[in-house]
């Protein structure tokens, strides 16, 4: 930013502007070349583990560079004790830790290596040891040899041939579940086994388990999850289900099995093929990889395949190579434009930004329909935006719809000079698309519709994660797409049959009556109800809510009751995993932003409340603009917690920014006033936020 704007803005009180200003020009710094930005969605080691053991089955090892690198990061995401957790935060878990093991010995260290021997020690002093691995874990151990196939719950392909109206055909999944277990499916219909060299097999049985490998009765532990790693019990349901398929994959039925086989694997290439060979996740990604594999490992589609998983990497010189679970692309991108967006005055180096920014939200956004989505069981993604770049065209509603929000702020600001909107006609396609995803009961699911009932969690094989069965409507989700069809409808006409006012009133419906007596609203996506506060807030004075609404001054009301005595909020990821509130030990700038960014939508900025966690936020602001990193601040299924690497710049920045357009917009209207004498006495206000009714 240039100095003239620095001096202009340095006028506000308490250095808010200033602070404002560096915020900005640190999330500028950060803006990448093709105009996005992006931050590292950090979670765990599986993926990592999984694709050094898929590379070593492939034939496909790791450089030398690389092998170094990706040593570097289990070393510096080992827990003190040994072990490997969950995210960042966690405690170690029996799954992750022996996956590490073995990836590590994969990778030619030596079973002495320290970092080995401290990870061998957690295992054998957890009660059942490895062989209390979930299934996951089992399933992976098999695949080399390491476990006893007859202790892995069945997966059987046949599965995949049930007629599709039964409830518990696997394309009512959620779609993450559904690609994980296609390719679990068929790996285990075709039995596939992976060639370790048997002196390095035999070793590795010996290290893992503490005691003789041949006289371990896998199949007694079938049902047995650590405790360190359960979330979701097994339940009596679905131990019954897991019995009767042991039974039948003793003796398949050789002709059902083959049919089964060739409808997974015609699936699997249907996703292969339509996600440009990256998977909607590395997790199925890897999974199909193998699969292809082990169908014929010069099938054409293999080698793609196993590049496709690289679009998934990470690397850098603190924490060396790993995977992500996902890019956040387009996500983080709409984030930060909408923080810009809200700056009072924009100078020439944020229009430029903001143009660049534009520029990429255009090409990210899905303007093709794909051929044959029915087949492969999935929803129209025409008009979306995904998580990501667009590449793997997994089009999700909340990234579409703070997409369209992002597009709407820029538009409506009469001094971006935009060098090409997009037309009235892809905005439509972005709302069409939103629409698509919206639920009978007025609330949004993520990917898909919501396909099946609550019941399938009876079946829920994951044990480690929660609430993975089906598409759910999320109160985040739904919020931001609230938002989005409220923004579209400020500068563009309804649909035909008023099909957006319509989507409207049954998301307002939705939030309002998902508010709990105390004011709070239960988070999904984020930590967990400050950020349920924010989006649902932000969506309903979107949609015209006025700032003396109920609901809104409960969650407001609640919001000022979790403030901490600094001034700043905090909230602990294992309210996630107990249902509650849990404040964290310290206060969050994270959960400061989001608290304040709500708070501002209902009180002005001279609100105690406001003015205190500003001043704990720009306490803590660092020399260069930014925050530091603290806590987690994502979750996805109950129980993964992540750290998204840029809530912690554009959220801050984006407070501040709005603090300071508050305090700006006063101050003009009070000289307005006082310029234009006692005609205008009264003319102050909350400006009307709302869509046209």
């Amino acid at each position: 930013m240039n100095a003239q704007h620095e001096e202009s803005i340095g006028e506000m009180p308490g250095g808010a502007a200033q602070r404002a200003s560096a915020a900005m020009k640190h999330l500028l710094s950060l803006q990448r070349p093709a105009g996005d930005w992006e931050g590292e969605m950090v979670w765990c080691t599986m993926i990592l583990a999984q694709a050094v053991i898929v590379r070593t089955v492939v034939g496909h090892p790791y450089s030398e560079r690389e092998r170094v690198e990706i040593v570097k990061h289990f070393e510096v995401s080992q827990l003190p004790d040994g072990a490997w957790g969950m995210h960042p935060e966690s405690p170690g878990y029996v799954f992750f830790t022996a996956l590490a093991y073995v990836a590590l010995r994969l990778l030619g260290l030596g079973p002495d290596t320290p970092l080995l021997a401290r990870a061998r020690a957690w295992l054998h002093a957890r009660p059942d040891g490895v062989k209390a691995v979930p299934t996951w874990g089992k399933f992976w151990l098999a695949l080399l040899g390491l476990y006893g196939r007859e202790g892995v719950n069945a997966v059987p392909p046949e599965l995949f041939l049930l007629p599709r109206w039964l409830p518990f055909h696997p394309s009512r999944f959620y779609c993450h579940t559904r690609l994980i277990y296609l390719g679990i499916a068929y790996l285990s219909g075709v039995r596939f086994g992976a060639s370790l060299p048997e002196p390095l097999r035999d070793t590795l049985r010996t290290e893992l388990h503490n005691e003789p490998y041949e006289a371990i009765d896998f199949g007694a532990y079938r049902h047995a999850v650590a405790g360190t790693d359960l979330y979701v019990p097994i339940s009596r349901v679905l131990k019954m289900v897991y019995d009767l398929l042991a039974r039948y994959e003793h003796r398949p039925w050789k002709g059902l099995r083959q049919r089964a086989l060739e409808v997974c694997f015609e699936q699997i290439l249907r996703e292969q093929r339509s996600t440009r060979y990256q998977g909607i996740s590395p997790v199925s990604g890897l999974l199909n990889c193998l699969a292809i594999f082990a169908r014929d490992p010069r099938h054409p589609d293999f080698v793609p395949s196993l590049e496709g998983v690289e679009a998934w990497r990470w690397e850098d010189e603190v924490e060396g190579l790993r995977y992500v679970g996902a890019r956040s692309n387009s996500w983080d991108t709409a984030f930060a434009v909408q923080a810009l967006a809200e700056l009072p005055q924009l100078d020439e180096e944020v229009e430029r930004a903001l143009n660049r920014a534009h520029g990429f939200l255009d090409q990210a956004q899905m303007t093709e329909e794909l051929a044959d989505y029915r087949e492969a069981w999935r929803d129209p993604a025409l008009g979306g935006w995904c998580f990501s770049d667009g590449r793997h065209r997994w089009p999700v509603s909340d990234c579409a719809a703070e997409a369209v929000s992002a597009l709407c702020a820029l538009y409506e600001r009469g001094d971006v000079r935009i060098a090409a909107r997009l037309g009235a006609d892809r905005l439509r396609l972005g709302v069409e698309f939103i629409l698509s995803r919206q639920n009978a009961d007025g609330g949004f699911g993520t990917y898909e519709r919501r396909r099946g009932g609550r019941l399938l969690e009876m079946v829920n094989p994951s044990e480690m994660f929660g609430q993975c069965m089906t598409e759910l409507s999320y109160i985040e989700c739904t919020g931001s797409s609230l938002g989005a069809l409220a923004h579209y409808l400020r500068q563009y006409p309804d649909l035909p049959g008023g099909r957006i006012a319509k989507a409207i009133r049954k998301a307002e419906s939705f939030l309002r009556s998902g508010q709990r007596d105390d004011g709070s609203f239960p988070g999904f996506w984020g930590i967990n109800y400050t950020y349920a506060a924010f989006h649902v807030v932000k969506g309903l004075r979107l949609a015209g809510a006025q700032t003396d609404d109920p609901v809104l001054q409960s969650a407001a009301g609640w919001l000022i009751g979790k403030q901490r005595a600094d001034g700043g909020w905090g909230e602990h990821y294992s309210g996630c995993l107990e249902g509650r509130y849990v404040e964290s030990e310290r206060s969050q700038a994270v959960m400061t932003a989001w608290a304040l960014l709500a708070l501002m939508e209902v009180y002005p900025a001279e609100h105690e409340a406001v003015e205190r966690g500003i001043a704990w936020l720009s306490s803590q602001q660092q020399g260069d603009g930014g925050w530091p990193r603290q806590g987690v601040n994502g979750v996805f299924f109950g129980a993964a917690m992540l750290d998204y690497r840029l809530y912690h710049i554009y959220f801050p920045a984006w407070a501040l920014a709005r603090y300071v357009r508050a305090k700006s917009a006063k101050a003009s209207a009070c000289a307005n006033l006082n310029n234009a004498g006692p005609a205008y006495a009264g003319a102050e206000g909350h400006h009307d936020t709302g869509y046209r009714r």
